[in-house]
């Protein structure tokens, strides 16, 4: 089975620098799988992706070596199986807030006898390889996301499940659940102690913490406090982001006056 290179970076104490697709093509895909990302991870969940496009976005990253992960939309399983299927060698998994759910997101990436995700790799055969069956359960990543105030709550019992290899911070979730204003690169104190809480848990429970971030420069913060698995913005972000550099210079502004994404 063709492996999962996240891991071994994570063995040997490294950061993965992965990349957010929320556009809905097989091309943007491609471009972004060609920029030097480690992972790149299509969102179900926000994006504006649906299934079948979701597999073409699949296909355009096969033709790179970067590892590719999707967030589903919710803790389901049925879709969970059909992406796995489909060749996603990760599953990012939104609002888990307890032991048992984040139990049931491992059962539902995990064929028996750990799990019961059910056998009809489709795809998954063609890219990842023909003993795909009996390496599977140990390639392929279980994230749950941590942004609730009761996955805080919650988070020792989280991180003692087995079978969970990293965990996705959402900041905007994460802020909303503590009283604040939803944003990234969050400077609010309740929040930043969150996110240290966070990362000293995964490091206590031999987990991968991960995080989503705006800019570079709170990335490499976030990068120094413990964090192995960094997002920066993501395909929508960057083309509005340049888009509106590009017209505020030709106009003489200082600020681009564009709007950007959430993510």
């Amino acid at each position: 089975m063709r492996a999962n290179t996240l891991k071994a970076i994570w063995r040997q104490g490294g950061v993965v620098l992965n990349g957010w697709l929320s556009i809905p093509s097989a091309f943007a895909a491609e471009v972004m799988a060609h920029q030097g990302f480690d992972s790149l991870t299509i969102d179900l969940q926000h994006g504006v992706i649906d299934y079948q496009t979701a597999v073409s976005m699949l296909q355009a990253i096969a033709t790179t070596p970067v590892v590719p992960l999707v967030r589903v939309p919710w803790n389901e399983p049925a879709l969970i199986m059909k992406l796995l299927d489909a060749g996603a060698y990760g599953v990012i998994c939104p609002m888990v807030n307890s032991a048992e759910q984040a139990e049931a997101l491992v059962q539902a990436c995990k064929y028996p006898p750990r799990g019961y995700r059910s056998w009809g790799p489709v795809r998954a055969l063609l890219y990842a390889g023909t003993d795909y069956a009996e390496h599977a359960n140990d390639e392929l990543l279980v994230i749950p996301m941590i942004e609730t105030a009761t996955a805080l709550a919650q988070l020792d019992a989280i991180l003692s499940v087995p079978g969970i290899d990293a965990v996705y911070v959402g900041p905007s979730d994460l802020s909303l659940a503590l009283g604040r204003a939803p944003r990234l690169d969050q400077s609010d104190p309740e929040v930043v102690a969150a996110q240290q809480q966070i990362v000293a848990a995964c490091q206590r429970h031999g987990i991968v913490a991960g995080i989503h971030n705006a800019t570079v420069e709170y990335a490499q913060q976030m990068i120094a406090a413990g964090y192995r698995f960094i997002t920066v913005a993501s395909d929508s972000r960057f083309l509005a982001a340049k888009a509106a550099e590009v017209v505020a210079a030709l106009r003489q502004a200082k600020t681009p006056a564009g709007r950007q994404p959430a993510y």
